[in-house]
């Protein structure tokens, strides 16, 4: 399963040789929204290069797999990206455009639906 998302690239690493045979590359992007996140991901292989053509404070689109495996009793989780293109710096972030909807109703009591005058007897 692949998945993708959208950000500005904040940090580029240079590509390290792990073994005589294996080559990995991280890079680094920031998702905007009301709690910003940043995200680390890898190239592999021959796609270490693909990184090349973008340089920090671009916004990007990086289409990844999620990669997973037990080492010695550790369980490592690695954001496997193989596909970059640039992003659209106009295009407002998903939060924004999730706020602007109204929240679905709760079944939750708010403090409008309290009686007036009621006591609040919590000790905080």
């Amino acid at each position: 399963m692949s998945f993708e998302v959208s950000g500005k690239l904040i940090k580029k690493f240079d590509t390290e040789n792990k073994t005589g045979t294996f080559q990995a590359r991280e890079f680094v992007i920031e998702i905007e929204g009301q709690y910003p996140q940043v995200i680390k991901f890898q190239l592999v292989q021959d796609r270490c290069s693909l990184l090349d053509a973008y340089n920090e404070g671009e916004v990007i689109k990086v289409h990844f797999d999620l990669r997973g495996r037990e080492w010695n009793g550790k369980y490592l989780t690695n954001l496997n990206a193989w596909r970059l293109e640039k992003g659209d710096a106009a295009a407002p972030p998903a939060q924004a455009t999730a706020a602007a909807t109204p929240p679905p109703p709760s079944s939750f009591p708010t403090v409008a639906d309290e009686p007036p005058g009621a006591d609040d007897d919590l000790p905080f």
